[in-house]
């Protein structure tokens, strides 16, 4: 028989990388949405042309639709393709949920800011996985997942992810600076508890530095697992079936039943569910009606927004740069959080500079160009929180088979986030940065993507949690592989970890 994979993106590709290094078959089933084939012939015309070729409107063209979106939408390429809108996932208004799903080939690697880093192996004490025992599955993931950065302090924090021999992507002239004055000052920021090092992005060689990493990369440079999937799609073990969509699954004296929209069944030995943490809730609350209810953790996020004095080389909004994250900022504190608090420094883009006009702008007329002028000294940290200190999220099924949500605010969240932003303030002064402290601002739950742990993996499962492989409680041959399982949402990115954890149940499963 052959084994069931249920989604295409990260922990998709990495569960069914891993079942075939053994020798499984596998048939991997999503909803297959792809870019139209208009926007792809447009990607493609930029793409042969180098971006000093390329015209104002070429630019202006490209970027408008990202700029369009609704409250809790993410686009690229100027298409919805691969998310969800919120009515296709809840039944209900969700009251400020910005978390949504993805049917798309690569789900929402289609959309992400390609930041990735292990967990520290501190956020994991008392996890039934050790960093020790994911270690071996971090380096068979960046085996084909392109990673840039380069060696530095990180290192101590992260030691599963080594730099030594990797590149950097060219960093922004804000962020150039940045770095250097956090370098130099590396014993100041110790004594505070913080380290400064440069992002680490899953990203290939030869970024073009074009600066429409936000809008589409129109090489693909940046990381999908749908270009995984392409290349597992070679592989002479494995299908691929688009448009399916698994509404249910029940498990076999032999194997696992897959019911799939429209009414087929699929028979296979055994079910990864990769699906994304929304539509595994979904597939596991139709599959198991005895759970009742799910609860979501998630990994709320900030914004501090600080303005540099400095004079860089050249402007930041002109000239070659991408705006991806430029730099990361860990905060270990104990008398913040127990937990690293986990920041992500952006330097200049088209959406921040927008973002500052719309606030701000309106209340002065005619003086978008000061808060554009403000905008190239703007560098904003994004801080993450860990899941202990964040809103969790009720799911039940509705009886139309889409989810209710119900938000349940965690009291703590925003004095927290107020005295690890304070902190990060303190840190950005020893790079000579002006914090804005009174322009902190918090995410909407849902928004930073870093969610999970709805069925989390226990030494000994309960009902509503899973074992070491995954399985929820009482089964043998389904196994939960993407975020889902995590036994709590630590501040740092979420995407290299779920990837190296789906790899680890795919070489462990019988």
């Amino acid at each position: 028989m052959i084994d069931l994979v249920i989604g295409s993106g990260p922990a998709g590709v990495s569960v069914a990388t891993a079942l075939l290094a053994r020798g499984r078959k596998v048939l991997m089933l999503d909803g297959g949405k792809a870019l139209e084939p208009d926007l792809a012939l447009a990607r493609d015309d930029l793409a042969r042309r180098s971006p000093e070729r390329w015209s104002k409107s070429d630019r202006t063209s490209w970027q408008e639709p990202q700029h369009a979106t609704p409250p809790g939408q993410v686009r690229r390429f100027g298409s919805d393709f691969a998310m969800e809108p919120a009515a296709a996932t809840f039944s209900n208004d969700t009251n400020g949920l910005e978390l949504r799903s993805s049917r798309a080939s690569g789900g929402l690697s289609n959309l992400w800011g390609s930041a990735v880093l292990p967990y520290r192996p501190e956020d994991m004490a008392g996890w039934p996985v050790t960093a020790a025992e994911l270690a071996p599955h971090y380096a068979a993931v960046a085996g084909f997942l392109p990673i840039a950065g380069r060696a530095d302090a990180l290192e101590n924090l992260f030691p599963a992810l080594p730099m030594q021999g990797r590149t950097p992507l060219p960093f922004s002239p804000q962020a150039e600076v940045f770095l250097t004055r956090t370098a130099s000052a590396q014993k100041p920021l110790a004594a505070i508890g913080i380290t400064v090092g440069a992002a680490r992005q899953a990203v290939g060689s030869g970024c073009r530095t074009c600066g429409m990493c936000l809008h589409g990369c129109p090489w693909g440079l940046i990381w999908s697992a749908r270009g995984a999937l392409d290349h597992l799609r070679t592989h002479p073990n494995f299908s691929y079936r688009p448009g399916a969509i698994v509404t249910s699954f029940a498990e076999t004296a032999n194997g696992v039943t897959l019911s799939v929209a429209g009414g087929e069944t699929l028979l296979g030995t055994r079910a990864f569910v990769a699906a994304g943490v929304l539509e595994t809730a979904r597939i596991l609350l139709a599959s198991l009606p005895a759970l009742g209810q799910l609860t979501l953790c998630d990994s709320q996020h900030g914004f501090l927004p600080a303005l540099h004095p400095w004079k860089p080389n050249r402007r930041p909004d002109r000239g070659p740069h991408h705006t991806l994250t430029q730099a990361f900022l860990e905060l270990d504190d104990p008398t913040v959080s127990p937990f690293l608090v986990h920041a992500q420094i952006y330097t200049w883009n088209g959406f921040y500079e927008r973002d500052l006009i719309a606030s701000y702008g309106a209340r002065l007329p005619g003086s978008a160009p000061l808060w554009r002028a403000l905008a190239r000294r703007l560098i904003v940290a994004q801080i993450f929180l860990h899941s202990d200190h964040s809103a969790r999220v009720t799911l039940t099924l509705s009886p139309d088979g889409r989810l209710r949500a119900r938000i349940a605010p965690n009291p703590q969240t925003p004095a927290i986030f107020a005295t690890a932003a304070a902190r990060v303030a303190q840190g950005l002064r020893h790079a000579g940065l002006v914090p804005l402290t009174a322009a902190r601002r918090m995410g909407a739950v849902g928004s930073s993507f870093h969610a999970g742990s709805t069925v989390p993996m226990r030494r000994d499962p309960h009902p509503g949690e899973s074992d070491v492989l995954g399985r929820p409680y009482g089964l043998q041959r389904v196994h939960v592989v993407d975020a889902s399982v995590l036994p709590a949402i630590p501040a740092t990115t979420i995407t290299f970890p779920v990837m190296a954890n789906a790899h680890r149940i795919g070489i462990e499963s019988g």
